[in-house]
């Protein structure tokens, strides 16, 4: 019986200890944050969506590689000689189209290890952290700004200077092989001296005349 009761006395301590901090708050104002209408303000450092301005990048692949988790996807095309793309806004010249730069922002893990090795400074993380979407396919984010002819375009032109270079290279090693090779000038031996005959064995002195 005793062992009953004091169960009982120990549930009633329980939820007494429970309720201690509900009753200290209950009469206090209320700070909740009324969202969306109201919002707390960011710090200036905070890390949320990437962002990448396409002006200023150069295809280096530097931020996929600082990726841990490969949520970076770029594939560049190299451009020909004859093509000036332009400078970024450092000064960086420009040699490959980017046209594909995919973040998927469901595998970022938010850790801005792909922001410091950037060159030209074109990635960087924002303070937009409202992205939710009802497909998980809507999370991937499209940076890249050439259109499909434009991407068509770019290729076929490297594809002919390759092929250009490829034809160059070819006849030039063509030329070098049938060109005859350049034969040494035979050596003549000095008065007085013995010279060797084609089979290796000496030839006899040579008399001086009087």
């Amino acid at each position: 019986m005793g062992r009953y009761f004091r169960n009982i006395w120990d549930g009633i301590v329980t939820i007494l200890i429970g309720m201690k901090v509900t009753w200290r708050n209950l009469f206090v104002p209320a700070v909740t944050i009324q969202y969306p209408d109201v919002r707390m303000k960011l710090p200036e450092r905070a890390r949320n969506r990437l962002y990448v301005n396409m002006d200023d990048c150069i295809g280096c692949d530097q931020c996929s590689m600082a990726c841990p988790v490969d949520c970076i996807t770029i594939e560049p095309i190299k451009s020909t000689p004859d093509v000036d793309l332009g400078l970024t806004s450092v000064g960086t010249k420009k040699r490959l189209y980017v046209p594909r730069f995919d973040i998927d922002i469901a595998k970022c893990c938010y850790c801005g290890l792909c922001v410091p090795p950037c060159p030209t400074e074109c990635i960087k993380m924002t303070d937009v952290y409202e992205f939710s979407e009802y497909e998980r396919g809507s999370l991937i984010y499209n940076f890249a700004v050439m259109t499909p002819a434009e991407i068509d375009g770019a290729k076929l032109k490297l594809a002919a200077y390759e092929k250009e270079q490829a034809a160059k290279k070819a006849a030039a090693a063509a030329a070098r092989a049938s060109a005859p090779a350049p034969q040494a000038p035979a050596a003549s031996a000095a008065p007085g001296r013995v010279a060797e005959s084609p089979a290796g064995t000496p030839a006899p002195p040579t008399e001086k005349k009087a």
